[in-house]
């Protein structure tokens, strides 16, 4: 999956989970409308079901057939791509009906079945790189992309797992997957978790800015972020999401950025 020296920078981004109508919109408005305004690429985010929640009694979505005609709703109102985690072979196959790009959840990265049901299905695909996962291990990963079909596919890093209930970003593992080819996004938002024991996984939001800006100076081909108007009253991820009224001066500021180390 070697890079496109001509892309433009990408941001994935909307509500951890589908919520109401009415939030989707304002999320995806508002990112859409940045990104324009900034000459970025932009795909509206959301998943129908958070099926890897810490407590059984978490909230997980609409399902799979409510969710993914929610996602046409607002791909078809927004006039913009939208992106889903897949859990399954199945879901990859009819999913890629709906959405424009598959994501795979970092836990299931390297389930080799899933991996190739997407990619065969011609749909672009986003990985979620595995908190366990090492930046060379990724070959891998892409590779049976590449042996299935997928045309086009990126990693996101979303961190690494430090001690027992905590995160790090190593930076230095953007330079090496960019170094051997992959196209890379930089999650801002899962990065800064915390998912130690409890009912609920902690994290904390005033780091996102920080690390944007970092891994936008290491070199990325896009930035994932989860945003909600009012992230206390999300129903998944409250402690990680980026309050959306701090995404226009945080995307203006990783613009500078690029342009400064380009």
């Amino acid at each position: 999956m070697r890079k496109n020296p001509k892309a433009r920078f990408l941001l994935i981004g909307g509500p951890c989970v589908l919520e109401s109508r009415k939030t989707s919109l304002l999320v995806g408005e508002t990112l859409r409308d940045l990104c324009q305004t900034l000459g970025w690429d932009y795909v509206f985010k959301a998943s129908y079901d958070k099926a890897n929640r810490t407590s059984i009694s978490s909230p997980r979505g609409p399902g799979f057939r409510a969710g993914l005609k929610e996602l046409a709703a607002i791909k078809r109102i927004l006039k913009v791509p939208v992106l889903t985690d897949v859990h399954s072979p199945d879901e990859a196959r009819q999913a890629a009906k709906v959405v424009d790009i598959l994501q795979i959840p970092a836990f299931l990265c390297r389930q080799t079945d899933l991996l190739l049901a997407a990619a065969k299905t011609k749909r672009a695909v986003n990985v979620k790189k595995g908190q366990f996962l090492p930046p060379e291990a990724v070959d891998s990963v892409m590779e049976k992309l590449k042996r299935g079909g997928c045309r086009q596919a990126w990693i996101t890093e979303r961190g690494t797992t430090f001690g027992q209930g905590d995160l790090v970003v190593d930076m230095r593992g953007l330079v090496t997957m960019r170094n051997r080819g992959h196209r890379v996004i930089f999650d801002a938002t899962h990065s800064v978790q915390r998912p130690a024991g409890g009912k609920v996984t902690s994290g904390d939001r005033t780091f996102i800015p920080a690390l944007a800006r970092a891994a936008t100076a290491a070199g990325i081909d896009g930035l994932f972020l989860e945003a909600h108007p009012n992230p206390a009253k999300a129903l998944s991820d409250r402690a990680s999401m980026l309050p959306l009224a701090q995404a226009e001066p945080l995307l203006r500021q990783i613009n500078r950025i690029r342009y400064a180390v380009s």
